[in-house]
C-alpha cells in the first residue's frame, strides 16, 4: 500500500490532483488508514496509469471516468488503442519538428520550441495558425506534399547552393556567376518552398548574415564568409546595393 504523498511523488500527479480524482469517482484509494489518510494498492495504481496515458491523449476527465468505470472497460484493448493514438501523436510531433526545421533553413521563423510541451500541441497549432496561416507564403508552403526522403533530398540540394556560392566567395558580389547563383536560389526557393518574390529574398539575405544559426548552416556548406558573401549578392540582386 502506498500513501497519496507516496503515489504523488512516484508518479509526478499532485496530491490536489489526486484528491480531486477520488472526489470524481475516477481513482477511489484501495483503503484509508484509521486516521482516514487514503491508501492505494497496485490495481489503484494500474488504473492511475490507464487516466494518465489517456490524459496525456488529451481526453475530458468526464470520458475518462465512464470509460474506466465501464464494465465492459478491457484494459489489454485500450492500452492497444493507446499505443496507437500515442503513435500517431508522435507522428504528428515529429512532423511538426521537421516542419519548424524546414522553415528555419529557408526563412521563415518558428515558434520556439523550448516551450514546446507534447500536452499543448492544439496550443501550439493553433499559435502557427495564427503566425503563418494567413501568409500566402505559408498556404503555399503548406500544401507541398513530399516525404521524409524527399524532404531530405530538397534540403541537402537547397545547402549545395550555398557550397556554390562558397566557390564564388573570393570574387565579387556583383559578378555575373554571384548574380546568376541568386537567380538560381530564388528560383529553388520558389520551386520547392513558395514564391520567393525579390522583397522576401531581401529578407532572407539579411537572415542568413546577421542570424548566428543561418549563418553557421550557410557557412558549414560554403566555407567562412559564404552567408555574408550570399547576402551581398542578394542585396545586389534586389537593386539595395548598385552595381
Amino acid at each position: 500500500m502506498m500513501t497519496v504523498k507516496q503515489v504523488s511523488e512516484l508518479t509526478g500527479v499532485s496530491i490536489r490532483t489526486l484528491r480531486y480524482y477520488d472526489e470524481i469517482g475516477l481513482l477511489p484509494p484501495a483503503s484509508h488508514t484509521e486516521g482516514g489518510y487514503r491508501l492505494y494498492d497496485d490495481t489503484a495504481l494500474e488504473r492511475l496509469q490507464q487516466i494518465l496515458l489517456f490524459r496525456e491523449l488529451e481526453f475530458p476527465l468526464k470520458d475518462i471516468v465512464r470509460i474506466v468505470s465501464s464494465p465492459d472497460f478491457d484494459r489489454k484493448q485500450a492500452l492497444e488503442q493507446q499505443i496507437e493514438l500515442l503513435e500517431l501523436k508522435r507522428k504528428r510531433l515529429d512532423d511538426l519538428i521537421s516542419f519548424a526545421r524546414r522553415i528555419k533553413v529557408i526563412g521563415v521563423r518558428a515558434v520556439d520550441f523550448t516551450a514546446f510541451d507534447t500536452s499543448k500541441i492544439d496550443e501550439y497549432t493553433q499559435r502557427a495558425k495564427e503566425k503563418w496561416g494567413n501568409t500566402k507564403a505559408y498556404e503555399e508552403f503548406s500544401q507541398k506534399k513530399r516525404s521524409d526522403e524527399e524532404n531530405q533530398q530538397v534540403m541537402e540540394d537547397f545547402m549545395q547552393l550555398f557550397a556554390e556560392f562558397g566557390k564564388l566567395k573570393e570574387g565579387s558580389p556583383e559578378s555575373d556567376d554571384a548574380q546568376a547563383m541568386v537567380k538560381k536560389l530564388q528560383g529553388f526557393i520558389t520551386e520547392h518552398f513558395y514564391t520567393c518574390t525579390n522583397e522576401i529574398l531581401s529578407g532572407l539575405g539579411k537572415m542568413y548574415a546577421a542570424d548566428s544559426e543561418f549563418r553557421d548552416n550557410i557557412n558549414s556548406a560554403g566555407g567562412k564568409g559564404t552567408a555574408e558573401f550570399a547576402a551581398k549578392a542578394i542585396a545586389v540582386y534586389c537593386g539595395e546595393v548598385k552595381k
